[in-house]
């Protein structure tokens, strides 16, 4: 089970800048093809709880989304392929239509640290063009179960954010919810 959210945004240049409560999210993500000899593939799904008056990056906020997820282990790095569909919505005209995109991450450990790059591109069916962008990030794990990382992101077409900086932090809970089935 996942909950996303953005407790605090900040942005200036936009038409509604200022800092603001952002997104909250949740779903489900689950291993659909454990990998051992061949990639894992796993499946996410996500659904918007709360819609923010922030504004929005080049990418839009889904009202749903599904993701395939591939990840695998290659030579001391960790290489994910991911695929998403999502429903966009404009919330004046109520228009809906779905947004693609797919993503490639490439992350290597050192230590407790972990060093990762990204390259993504996002179809804007809204606005009828497309997003490509390149983040960088670090994580350091200060427990099994707690793990912070910051990054930035550039975009590289004009359409794109050109510069997004970010924080967070991922907690796994210590037990498990329920009991695991024999």
């Amino acid at each position: 089970m996942l909950a996303l959210s953005e407790p605090f945004t900040h942005s200036t240049g936009a038409a509604v800048s200022g800092n603001r409560l952002g997104e909250i999210f949740a779903g489900i993500q689950t291993v659909i093809l454990p990998g051992a000899e061949r990639p894992t593939i796993s499946v996410q799904y996500l659904r918007r709880l709360y819609a923010s008056r922030a504004p929005e990056l080049d990418l839009g906020t889904f009202v749903q989304s599904a993701t395939i997820l591939l990840s695998d282990d290659l030579g001391g790095f960790h290489f994910d392929v991911n695929g998403l569909v999502m429903e966009q919505q404009d919330d004046k005209t109520r228009i809906r239509r779905a947004q693609f995109a797919r993503t490639l991450s490439i992350s290597h450990p050192v230590g407790k640290l972990t060093i990762s790059g990204e390259i993504w591109h996002f179809t804007q069916p809204l606005t009828h063009g497309y997003a490509l962008g390149n983040p960088w990030s670090t994580s350091y794990s200060l427990r099994k179960n707690l793990v912070v990382d910051a990054g930035f992101d550039h975009g590289l077409t004009s359409t794109s954010t050109q510069w997004e900086g970010f924080a967070g932090f991922t907690y796994l809970l210590p037990r498990r919810l329920w009991r695991r089935r024999k």
